[in-house]
C-alpha cells in the first residue's frame, strides 16, 4: 500500500436517498407509517366493496367515492375533537375513560335547554335557544372535566377511578334527565353546525377560498419557521426541503377541496330545495346514485344549473380543523403545552420545578370537558337529537385514536396531528366495515384488536428509541 493511499480517509457510506430526503424535510417516520396504512386501508375497503357490487369489479368501489369521503369526515369530527384533548391528558399520565357518558350527559342537558326550557319560555326559533344551547354545553362539559380533575389531583384518586366512575354515573344521570326517552327535534340554527342540512355546507366558491386561503397559512407558516431557526441559530433545513413541506401541505388542503367539492347534494335535498325557492325542475329529472340527472333523447345527461349543488366542507368538519389548529398551537407555542409535556416526562422534576402540577391537571381535565362540550355540540346537532346512548363507547374510540396516532400511554410523547390521523383512521375502519354490512360485534372485534396492536407498536418504538 503506498504511502499516499494509507493516509487518505475512507469514504464515508452514503446515506440511502429516502433516509437523505427524510432527515432534510424533518418528516416525522411514524405520521408517514400512518398515513401510508391509512391509504392501504381505503385501497382494501374500495376494492373489496368493488367485488360485492354487481357489474363494478376492481375500480367499482363505495368507498373512494366523494359521497362517502365526505360522510367519513363528518363522522370523524367529534371524535377528532375530544382525541385532541386526549392527548394532553395522557401525555401527562392520567387517562379520562368518561368521555363517552359525558358526551351523552352534556348533550341531553344541551337538548333539555332547547326542547323543555328554551322552547316554551321564549318561543322555538328564537335566535338566543341555540346561543344558549352552546353556552350551557361547554360550560357544563368544563366544569365536568374540572371537578374530574380536581378528584384526580387534590384528592389524590387515580384518574383511571375517578373517570371510570364517571363512565358509569354520567350516563345514568343522562338516563335521569332524558327520562329514558330520545329528546328532539333541536334548534334550527344549532343544526347548522352538525353539518347535516344545506346551509352547513360552504359549497364549491367558499370550500375553495378557504382553500386558497389555507395554502397561503402554510406557506407563510414555512416561512416563519425558517425565520425563526435563523433567528435562534438553530440548524437550517435546506430551501428545497421547506419549498417540498410546503407543497405536500398545500397539495393535501387542494386535494380534500377538490374531493369534497365534487360531491352533489342528495337528489332528495334539490326537490326540497327547489320546492323552497321556487326553482323550477324540468320533466325528465330522475335519481342516479344520488345525483340528480337528466333523461333526455335516451341519453343520462346533467341537468341545468340550479338543479345540480355541490356540498364543499360541512361545518362540524371545519369544527374539527379549527379544533385541531387551536390545540397544536397550545400543545407546541405556549407555556401551558410545555408545562403539560414537562410533567408527562417527569412529574417530579417538574414539581421542583416550580410547576404546580396539581392546578394543571385540573386545567388539562377541564380543557378536556370543554372540547366534550364541542363534540356534544356536534354530535347532537347532526342527529337532531339527544339520548343518554349518544356517546357510547366513544371512550374506546377516543383512546384509541391518540394512542394510534402516536400519543404514549408512559406519557410525556404526542401530537395533535397525529391523533387527528389516528382518529380519522378508526373511523375509516369502522366506516368500512360497515360499508361491507359487516356484525356489530365483528367490527367491536376489530377495533379492539387494532387498539391493543397500536400499544404494542407503540412499546416496539420506545424500546427502539431507547
Amino acid at each position: 500500500m503506498s504511502k499516499e493511499s494509507a493516509s487518505t480517509p475512507a469514504a464515508a457510506p452514503t446515506k440511502p436517498l429516502l433516509s437523505r430526503f427524510l432527515a432534510a424535510t424533518e418528516i416525522d417516520t411514524r405520521m408517514l407509517g400512518m398515513v401510508a396504512a391509512l391509504f392501504a386501508i381505503w385501497c382494501a375497503f374500495d376494492i373489496y366493496s368493488g367485488f360485492l357490487r354487481p357489474n363494478t369489479g376492481l375500480f367499482g368501489g363505495a368507498f373512494l367515492t366523494p359521497r362517502n369521503l365526505w360522510t367519513l369526515l363528518v363522522q370523524t369530527s367529534s371524535i377528532a375533537v375530544m382525541t385532541t384533548g386526549m392527548v394532553l391528558v395522557i401525555v401527562m399520565r392520567h387517562i379520562d375513560l368518561s368521555v363517552g357518558s359525558m358526551l351523552s350527559l352534556v348533550a341531553v342537558a344541551g337538548a333539555v335547554l332547547q326542547v323543555f326550557i328554551l322552547g316554551p319560555a321564549i318561543g322555538v326559533g328564537h335566535p338566543a335557544i341555540w346561543i344558549a344551547a352552546v353556552a350551557a354545553c361547554l360550560v357544563l362539559g368544563t366544569l365536568i372535566g374540572a371537578m374530574n380533575g380536581f378528584l384526580t389531583a387534590y384528592a389524590q384518586i387515580p384518574a383511571f377511578i375517578v373517570t371510570l366512575g364517571g363512565l358509569i354515573a354520567y350516563s345514568g344521570v343522562a338516563f335521569l334527565l332524558a327520562s329514558g326517552v330520545t329528546i328532539a327535534p333541536m334548534d334550527k340554527t344549532y343544526k347548522i353546525i352538525g353539518g347535516g342540512v344545506p346551509e352547513s355546507w360552504l359549497g364549491p366558491t367558499w370550500s375553495w377560498a378557504l382553500a386558497f386561503v389555507a395554502c397561503a397559512l402554510i406557506i407563510l407558516a414555512v416561512a416563519n419557521g425558517r425565520r425563526q431557526r435563523k433567528r435562534f441559530g438553530f440548524q437550517m433545513r435546506p430551501v428545497w426541503a421547506e419549498a417540498v413541506l410546503a407543497t405536500i401541505g398545500s397539495a393535501a388542503v387542494l386535494g380534500t377541496t377538490a374531493v369534497l367539492t365534487s360531491y352533489p347534494w342528495p337528489f332528495g335535498l334539490i326537490r326540497q330545495y327547489a320546492a323552497d325557492n321556487d326553482v323550477t325542475i324540468p320533466e325528465g329529472v330522475e335519481n342516479v346514485n344520488g345525483d340528480a340527472i337528466c333523461m333526455a333523447a335516451d341519453r343520462i345527461v346533467r341537468c341545468t344549473e340550479g338543479l345540480i349543488y355541490y356540498t364543499g366542507y360541512a361545518a362540524p368538519v371545519l369544527v374539527a380543523l379549527a379544533v385541531g389548529a387551536a390545540m397544536s398551537f397550545i400543545a407546541t407555542r405556549t407555556k401551558f403545552g410545555r408545562y403539560v409535556y414537562a410533567i408527562g416526562g417527569n412529574p417530579e422534576a417538574a414539581e421542583l420545578a416550580g410547576i404546580n402540577t396539581k392546578m394543571m391537571t385540573v386545567k388539562v381535565f377541564a380543557l378536556m370537558g370543554f372540547l366534550v362540550g364541542v363534540s356534544s355540540i356536534i354530535a347532537s346537532a347532526r342527529l337532531d337529537a339527544a339520548t343518554n346512548a349518544l356517546g357510547q363507547l366513544n371512550e374506546l374510540f377516543v383512546i384509541a385514536s391518540a394512542v394510534i396516532g402516536g400519543t404514549s400511554l408512559a406519557g410525556g410523547i404526542g401530537t395533535i396531528y397525529g391523533a387527528l390521523l389516528g382518529a380519522l383512521m378508526m373511523q375509516s375502519i369502522q366506516s368500512g366495515m360497515a360499508l361491507l354490512n359487516l356484525p356489530a360485534a365483528f367490527q367491536n372485534i376489530v377495533v379492539g384488536t387494532v387498539l391493543v396492536f397500536a400499544v404494542f407498536v407503540d412499546q416496539l418504538y420506545r424500546r427502539r428509541v431507547k
